[in-house]
């Protein structure tokens, strides 16, 4: 995306990294306003990319949403693993709308500001949403290993009580790390730069154009962040590696098959998702970095969601029953 970049952002960069030298600290006004440079500057490009990312979003809308109102009005899919899987489908939703429509309208206006208080808002819903992904998918992966490593058990295990507790639990999980993100987020001061190099309001771009020593903040997004990320992906690893034995061990070509359909969802809309994550934390230091991380985002902000539906859905054949018996209702 390095193209894309503006000759105006670029000139000014290279000044935001003399001005500070001349301002006092006593003296500076804190900023009210953020202006977020979006995906690209071209114009050329803006209304094609526009009317790409509204069709997605637009898909990814319906598409979840309309998973949850599958799932919600057949009584077949009122198991866990749906019940997870509707929760995703609408974590999902929170999160490409927290994002893209802003950066929608970006693409159309020309003053890209966003408010301070807005700007807050959009990282602590964006905090909440991911964090959560995060947890979910753990638990899905532990409700896979319950129904085929222990399958006679699963009604006893995974009970309503206990599938309300995990969900309480991802939800309470990511609203606790986006208040203590947000904490000591709002600690900084901003008074030089106002141009965040991203197309919504993250972490990163944010730390980088604080006027006060952002160390701590980088300490807590590396212990927190990365505390849950890997409990999270060990919980999937350790999950999944029970089921691989499992299932290599199964007689029934039958069950296998829909093991491995089952799980194979999973898996990919897990991997779609931290590996995109995970290299946000590799490059660092250059405007190139930027704008692999917005790359990245885009990816798991935007794809993702739109792409989890389709995934869970077109490799399932329970919801592929259950959409055609509801198409047959309607029609």
């Amino acid at each position: 995306m390095s193209d894309d970049i503006c000759t105006e952002l670029m000139f000014a960069r290279s000044v935001e990294e003399h001005i500070s030298e001349d301002i006092e600290k006593e003296n500076t006004t804190l900023l009210t306003t953020f202006v977020l440079t979006g995906l690209t500057c071209q114009p050329q490009w803006k209304i094609l990319l526009f009317l790409v990312f509204l069709v997605i979003y637009l898909i990814t809308i319906v598409g979840n949403l309309g998973l949850i109102a599958l799932i919600c009005n057949d009584p077949h899919l009122h198991i866990p693993m749906y019940f997870f899987l509707g929760n995703l489908a609408f974590v999902d939703t929170w999160l490409s709308s927290t994002v893209t429509p802003k950066m929608l309208l970006n693409l159309i206006e020309k003053g890209k500001n966003i408010y301070f208080p807005e700007c807050m808002i959009q990282f602590f819903s964006f905090a909440v949403s991911v964090t959560t992904e995060c947890f979910l998918l753990a638990v899905m992966a532990y409700d896979r290993y319950v129904a085929i490593c222990k399958p006679l058990l699963y009604q006893v295990i995974m009970t309503t009580r206990l599938c309300i507790q995990l969900l309480v639990l991802s939800f309470t999980g990511g609203i606790i790390h986006a208040v203590i993100r947000e904490s000591f987020l709002l600690r900084l001061k901003f008074c030089n730069s106002n141009i965040i190099y991203h197309f919504y309001c993250d972490i990163i771009p944010l730390l980088k154009i604080s006027c006060n020593d952002p160390s701590i903040n980088y300490l807590m997004l590396f212990i927190f962040s990365g505390s849950i990320q890997v409990f999270s992906i060990v919980t999937i690893l350790i999950s999944y590696t029970f089921v691989l034995f499992t299932i290599l061990t199964k007689k029934s070509a039958k069950g296998m098959g829909k093991a491995f359909s089952t799980c194979g969802a999973h898996l990919s809309s897990v991997c779609l998702y931290y590996v995109p994550l995970l290299f946000m934390y590799v490059h660092r230091g250059s405007s190139q970095a930027d704008n692999q991380d917005m790359i990245f985002s885009l990816f798991y902000t935007v794809i993702i969601p739109f792409l989890n539906p389709v995934i869970y859905s077109l490799r399932n054949k329970q919801v592929i029953d259950s959409l055609k018996k509801m198409l047959k209702r309607n029609i």
